[in-house]
């Protein structure tokens, strides 16, 4: 099992900002402070969120009702924000001796996070969409903490080579799977504890990245319709099975789960038990996300352009199909393909997916059919499979416009039924 991974990939103004992710090999005394720095942090988000929720309820009051029949009576408190907790930093280290310990930058990170979850739940973004509610962390939630400057003079962390440096922890060594490319910038450093272990991730500045391809330049261009009976299918007519990491895993993961409940709750044999838990579950995402990287690097590798459908995935999750949907994890997959795509300077193309598979890709008539039905038959001859069909109208909505045909081939003078063929995927990160 490698340690890996490289992952989340966001545009900067003239760089790309990549994420590189090592193990760390912590003395036991370095782990005991690393937890205890945890604990802290996880305490004074509680105390923040708090101070917000507290002054929220004093200074809000309902139109048909006053406070004061649901409030205690007193001052009114001024407002708090970011701002207002960080200057108060300075006095909890004089209350609590403990936070003298904890490194200046990690403890505002801390709040930096409050402060984004809480104006996402009360300010709507630019489609009108909110965040849930902040909540109270327990015990062993804030697991991870951040360094916002590495290798430079006033840095709390420096790494150099395989040592990782950081302000009042000491030494740590990183085990490189691989070197960090030449002429990219260190960011900041998140340290953070997954069921296997401490581990470090890196944001690095990439000024390599190439231009997207412009699109009179573009030679192959292709649709792919997600499903569960198939992961995708292509306008190609070629597809890729679903692995099922999740449902492959349930009869193992269903015995440790039996197992767990049959210990003393906060016991040393309890915790012991539910890291097992957490390592299978950790083994199954990283499955998942390895599988995602080899389909979306065989889709860069093979097309120019790369036309998807905008699935409502929160919505369909919702649905009786949850499982299945929640273990292919479309829109994590998605997100893959784009950022490999950008950093190859290919394109990628997000479509309604409404009537794609309904309608025949031959002669645009609608076919009603339900999911059962797998096979696109139509009147005008054409008989494919489902999501062929459906791969094919995403090309053709996704290619108005550009220098290259908007069908992948098929006529109603084939009218032979029309078989996919499948991808067996062995290339590598």
């Amino acid at each position: 099992m490698s340690y890996i991974v490289s992952h989340a990939t966001k545009w900067y103004y003239d760089y790309m900002l990549l994420t590189y992710q090592f193990k760390l090999n912590p003395t036991l005394e370095q782990v005991i402070i690393l937890e205890t720095w945890g604990e802290l942090l996880r305490r004074h988000w509680n105390y923040a969120l708090g101070e917000r929720l507290d002054w929220l309820r004093r200074t809000r009051s309902q139109i048909d009702r006053c406070s004061l029949v649901s409030e205690p009576i007193g001052e009114i408190p001024n407002k708090v924000d970011y701002y207002t907790q960080a200057s108060d930093l300075k006095l909890t280290k004089e209350l609590f001796p403990g936070y003298k310990n904890i490194y200046a930058d990690c403890q505002q990170q801390n709040l930096m996070r409050l402060d984004k979850a809480w104006k996402r739940w009360l300010l709507p973004d630019k489609f009108g969409n909110r965040g849930g509610k902040p909540r109270f962390k327990k015990r062993g939630d804030i697991s991870s903490f951040t360094f916002l400057r590495v290798n430079s003079p006033k840095a709390g962390a420096h790494l150099t080579g395989s040592t990782l440096k950081l302000s009042k922890i000491g030494e740590i060594e990183v085990i490189l799977h691989r070197l960090i490319p030449n002429g990219f910038e260190i960011k900041q450093a998140t340290i953070l504890n997954k069921a296997d272990g401490w581990y470090c991730s890196f944001s690095l500045a990439d000024k390599t990245v190439p231009d997207s391809l412009p699109l009179d330049k573009i030679k192959s261009v292709t649709g792919i319709d997600v499903g569960l009976e198939k992961f995708l299918t292509t306008a190609d007519g070629q597809s890729v099975a679903v692995p099922q990491y999740y449902r492959k895993a349930q009869s193992i993961l269903a015995r440790q789960q039996r197992q767990l409940a049959r210990k003393v709750k906060g016991s040393k044999s309890y915790q012991k038990q539910a890291n097992s838990v957490a390592r299978l579950h950790l083994h199954v995402a990283r499955q998942r996300k390895e599988f995602h990287y080899q389909v979306a690097h065989w889709l860069v590798n093979s097309y120019d352009l790369i036309i998807f459908e905008n699935l409502n995935i929160k919505g369909l999750a919702r649905t009786r199909l949850a499982k299945s949907i929640l273990d292919v994890a479309w829109g994590a997959f998605l997100q893959i393909m784009q950022a490999v795509a950008v950093k190859r300077g290919k394109l990628t193309l997000g479509v309604d997916p409404r009537g794609t598979s309904i309608n025949c890709s031959s002669c645009n008539e609608r076919v009603e059919k339900t999911l059962a039905v797998r096979v696109h038959s139509c009147s005008c001859g054409l008989v494919i499979d489902r999501d062929w069909n459906s791969a094919l109208n995403l090309l053709k909505c996704g290619s108005v416009g550009l220098p290259i045909s908007g069908c992948g081939g098929l006529d109603n003078s084939q009218l032979v039924k029309q078989q996919v063929s499948y991808v067996n995927l062995r290339c590598s990160r």
